[in-house]
């Protein structure tokens, strides 16, 4: 298929590609960069102006689709054949890194009927604020088109992970999660001065803080659940927690059932790794009927607390036995403030291992084993 060069909105492409957008009648081209203003170019046919879309708006966002429709002179439509379309991901100093590079970001549609899902994983990223301009397309005999002005810009972001991805990153967890060793403590490593400031002005209370950035691009909790950090995966020599530490050399201990009982609800969050060979699964404890507990419910796969393949809580002669997967690294937040006089702080006798922290840790998007066919 001939390439068709769009001159007075888009300069000669660089090559063709044939890739059919699903859900559309869609060819995505890869095109060059968007000129901005009309020029003389032969390869577009003289005849009557095309109409402009107008009052376009962008509904039914997900994290790698959209719904898109425009406002347009009914008097014109037999004359349009195509519509172009120009997405852009807005740049700014928090964009998505990890967008796929090299792929097609001008569209070409057949004018089908208003609105039209555009929908493609490798174009569009979750949580990535976008800028999308129409222009309508007369085809001609010859192969060339007559296009209208661009339209006006227009600014939407994609929409988090939903349930169903979510739960496609679980069953991937579950595979690599490996056999369950018992444990009975939930600990969190942090500086001194973290102790000090919660005993002398938070009321001797551990406080939730919202979720940094790490892990997959696409989760629903970085950025906006507030919890806690803690960790419970142990030596499998020794059966202990490892006295090294990536975030300081001062450590609480808690016993594992007060986080962690039958009043309790388990969510999984988030599969992800930095370029590594193990893999970091992400779980949320919170209290039931907390206000993490609710905003929880409407974003995260919930867990069977006593039959996971990541964490579980039974009982055993009246008392309750812990579990954790072995070959996964368990990071477990806790949704509720937590007193410190539940739990002891001591120094640890290991080394800090600055290299191992996961704060805003970005996910490796080429690793076959922890993402999913939408975008990083």
């Amino acid at each position: 298929m001939e390439v068709p060069r769009l001159g007075h909105s888009i300069s000669s492409p660089t090559s063709p590609c044939e890739t059919m957008v699903k859900n559309l009648s869609l060819e995505a081209i890869q095109l060059c960069e968007r000129e901005g203003n009309k020029s003389q170019d032969s390869g577009i046919a003289e005849m009557e102006e095309l109409p402009v879309p107008q009052n376009i708006k962008i509904n039914n966002i997900t994290c790698d689709s959209f719904k898109i429709s425009w406002d347009m002179d009914p008097k014109s439509k037999e004359r349009i054949t195509h519509y172009f379309i120009d997405l852009n991901k807005k740049e700014n100093k928090n964009s998505n890194k990890f967008k796929h590079k090299d792929v097609p970001t001008k569209l070409v549609a057949k004018a089908v009927p208003l609105p039209m899902t555009v929908r493609g994983h490798w174009f569009l990223s979750p949580r990535t604020e976008y800028t999308v301009a129409v222009q309508t397309a007369s085809k001609q005999s010859d192969g060339d088109y007559a296009v209208s002005e661009w339209s006006e810009i227009i600014e939407f972001c994609t929409a988090d992970y939903s349930p169903v991805h979510l739960t496609q990153l679980l069953e991937k967890a579950e595979v690599i999660a490996g056999r369950m060793l018992k444990f009975s403590l939930f600990y969190r490593n942090q500086h001194k001065e973290y102790f000090d400031k919660a005993r002398v002005q938070q009321g001797n209370k551990m406080m939730p803080s919202v979720k940094d950035n790490s892990g997959s691009h696409g989760s629903p909790i970085s950025g906006k659940l507030e919890g806690i950090f803690f960790s419970c995966n142990t030596e499998f020599n020794t059966g202990k927690a490892p006295q090294d530490s990536p975030y300081g050399r001062y450590r609480f201990e808690v016993q594992a059932e007060v986080l962690f009982n039958q009043k309790t609800n388990l969510y999984f969050g988030d599969l992800y790794c930095m370029y590594t060979a193990y893999h970091y699964v992400i779980l949320v404890l919170a209290p039931s009927g907390s206000p993490g507990d609710e905003f929880c419910k409407q974003r995260l796969p919930q867990l069977n607390i006593a039959d996971n393949k990541f964490l579980t809580c039974t009982e055993e002669d009246g008392r309750l036995v812990f579990h954790h997967a072995q070959d996964v690294i368990l990071e477990v937040i806790y949704t509720d403030p937590l007193d410190l006089s539940l739990g002891t702080v001591a120094e640890i006798s290991g080394h800090q291992l600055r290299s191992l922290s996961t704060v805003n840790a970005k996910k490796d998007p080429s690793c076959k084993i922890c993402n999913i066919s939408v975008g990083r």
